[in-house]
């Protein structure tokens, strides 16, 4: 597994493998930025030039404009930037799978790329599933505080392995090969998945989660499917 996750990073220094992981990260951000320009324009419309009030003076809400949107575009990319990651790197998936099996499994046969309405669709979902997965676990922090970092290794890595493997898989062997072999050695795939998992909460990283756990899971299909 860590050998895995090595091989996926050490690829940064592929140029097809890097220029796959910049353009995606690139209209990650771009998405999140995005993101502000609406609030900051509900925000001009809704708030007055001025307020008096009686004893205090007057006050300047626009003023505070810029803050808020700034304070706004934090929050916001704090939340949506692992889930707005999630969609955008199934746009790239095929990418970066051919670029890791060009690199370190140059004998294998060239595979259909995914259609459009795979990738979306499977984005979409796991996007609305990690929502919804995220929102049960964080009830369960409120139980059981303790033990709130744990639960959300334990999930997210479910799902992350899960999904991810399941993705890679499929482009080899089919949906049906591919369910029954992530279901064989589903242990190993959920705990590459909990560390994968592990750098989510750190901001900005967690962009590159998605991008890496496709690699990562790429050379762990591979590695796995050798041991039949």
């Amino acid at each position: 597994m860590f050998g895995d996750f090595g091989k996926a990073v050490a690829q940064f220094r592929d140029p097809k493998f890097s220029k796959t992981v910049f353009k995606a990260l690139f209209l990650t951000l771009g998405l999140l930025l995005l993101s502000v320009f609406p609030f900051y324009w509900i925000l001009e419309f809704l708030l007055p030039e001025s307020i008096k009030i009686p004893f205090l003076g007057t006050y300047y809400p626009q003023a505070w404009l810029n803050g808020l949107a700034i304070g706004f575009a934090v929050i916001a990319a704090a939340i949506l930037m692992f889930p707005v990651a999630i969609m955008i790197v199934g746009v790239f998936l095929d990418d970066i799978t051919e670029a890791v099996e060009s690199k370190h499994y140059p004998l294998l046969p060239a595979v259909p790329r995914l259609r459009i309405r795979e990738i979306v669709f499977d984005g979409v979902r796991l996007f609305f599933v990690m929502i919804f997965a995220n929102i049960v676990a964080i009830l369960i922090y409120f139980m059981i505080p303790p033990l709130a970092p744990f639960i959300f290794y334990i999930v997210n890595g479910f799902l992350l392995g899960r999904e991810y493997f399941q993705l890679v898989a499929m482009r080899r062997l089919g949906e049906k090969a591919a369910t029954k072999m992530r279901k064989k050695f589903r242990f190993q795939i959920w705990l590459a998945g909990i560390f994968m998992a592990v750098p989510l909460s750190i901001p900005i990283v967690n962009i590159l989660v998605p991008l890496l756990g496709v690699a990562t899971f790429t050379h762990m299909f591979h590695r796995l499917k050798e041991q039949g």
